[in-house]
């Protein structure tokens, strides 16, 4: 089943085999960088990015881009 999260402000349907925060930044291609994520406005560590993602669940993902 298809859940619907808020994604940085958007809506977005989130595809059933992506259940954790970790396969939804794999999912988005950002599983490599450096980043902060909240889930629910709570911060999550790193270590903690298997926690499931919910229908409506609120996600902000924040990745630094380097530059000069």
């Amino acid at each position: 089943m298809v859940k619907m999260i808020n994604l940085n402000g958007k809506s977005y349907a989130v595809l059933p085999e992506v259940e954790t925060v970790q396969q939804l930044l794999e999912h988005l291609e950002l599983g490599d960088r450096i980043l902060i994520v909240e889930k629910n406005k709570e911060i999550l560590q790193k270590e903690r990015y298997d926690a499931p993602i919910m229908d409506r669940d609120q996600i902000e993902i924040i990745h630094f881009v380097g530059g000069g």
